[in-house]
């Protein structure tokens, strides 16, 4: 089995083509021709996670966070992103990162958010014009709750340690936007497809003043995406039954939430 392997079948669901014009997804280190014989994937790319692959006997990771969103001035040990580079290719460990890829594609990250969830009859927030994918999601449950049962069940289903929301007002829930990651930029149009709450990992400060009645929802961006280490396991293992994909052990959510009494 060659990288190129692992990169087509990523890329069959994925396609390079549905990313946003910000992003990086790709391959970020390593050769598309070299062999691989076992895949780690993650969310993040971290220094641990590079050393997980390598005392996991692994010689590819498959990330959704690209480990490079721009280009390097050098490789040295200046930043956690030259470190990571640097130990890759000494240990001949190939990085790849399908990020908005994913996001945007059908059966990503939001199809599999809504799945989680309970949300069926999913169409695009916003189609992206000359292709099947678009951002974000929006469907219904299979019955309604009130918001404070919908809150309770995100905060169980994600393990989410706060929860920040919009107050709650006795409303039902019903039809649900979702998008994983930073998804505040989709609220306005969570609001004119007529969502009863929003989902995503993060919102602005100033965005809960303006949910006009949507039950705002916010997971933190981790939770909302830890989902993708399954995923990008599920869809290497369908498509390449003979390579062995394991995923991290690691939490590498740099966020902490902790209450401190004064």
């Amino acid at each position: 089995m060659k990288v190129s392997d692992v990169i087509g079948a990523v890329e069959a669901v994925a396609p390079l083509h549905l990313q946003d014009d910000f992003d990086n997804s790709g391959l970020q280190v390593g050769f598309p021709g070299a062999s691989v014989h076992r895949v780690l994937t993650c969310l993040d790319v971290t220094e641990d996670i590079v050393k997980e692959a390598s005392e996991r006997d692994c010689d590819m990771i498959v990330s959704h966070h690209p480990l490079l969103f721009h280009p390097l001035r050098q490789v040295s040990c200046a930043t956690y992103q030259q470190r990571c580079v640097v130990e890759a290719l000494a240990r001949g460990i190939a990085v790849y990162s399908a990020h908005t890829s994913l996001d945007n594609a059908p059966g990503g990250i939001n199809h599999r958010l809504a799945s989680i969830i309970g949300v069926h009859g999913l169409q695009w927030l916003v189609p992206k014009p000359g292709t099947d994918g678009g951002s974000g999601v929006i469907g219904t449950l299979d019955e309604p709750l009130s918001d404070s049962e919908f809150l309770g069940k995100l905060k169980a289903l994600f393990g989410v340690e706060c929860l920040r929301h919009t107050a709650p007002s006795g409303r039902m829930v019903n039809t649900v936007a979702i998008c994983g990651g930073s998804g505040a930029f989709l609220l306005k149009d969570a609001r004119a497809l007529g969502a009863d709450a929003f989902v995503t990992g993060e919102f602005h400060y100033h965005d809960f003043f303006e949910s006009e009645g949507v039950l705002l929802a916010e997971l933190g961006h981790y939770q909302s995406e830890k989902c993708a280490v399954q995923l990008l396991s599920d869809i290497i293992g369908r498509a390449l039954p003979g390579l062995d994909v394991v995923t991290t052990s690691l939490v590498t959510n740099a966020t902490r939430y902790d209450s401190f009494q004064v």
